[in-house]
């Protein structure tokens, strides 16, 4: 039987580092409580700093921005995709009838 993978959000992880900054808990303490693997708080604060807002999404290793440009990048080739079929049906529809 296989383990899926838990992907957690970039807004959970930034909230869960900065519970442990501020209950006085310890990180497994903190884990438990909400149900995350063993050391990923300890690497979320390691990744993020004491500011937060350099957190990963999880998605990959990659900043929120990197994702987003993978994103607009993707939806730019299926509009390339469906321009060449819409030319391929203006040619195909322009032609003279016999």
């Amino acid at each position: 039987m296989t383990k899926t993978r838990r992907r957690y959000t970039r807004e959970f992880k930034i909230e869960a580092v900065r519970l442990l900054e501020s209950s006085g808990k310890s990180t497994s303490q903190i884990e438990r409580e909400l149900g995350i693997g063993k050391g990923n708080l300890w690497r979320w604060k390691r990744r993020c700093g004491s500011d937060g807002e350099q957190a990963r999404s999880g998605l990959g290793g990659r900043t929120p921005e990197q994702e987003q440009i993978r994103e607009l990048e993707r939806e730019n080739e299926i509009l390339r995709q469906e321009r060449d079929i819409l030319k391929k049906a203006v040619a195909i529809f322009s032609q003279p009838k016999p």
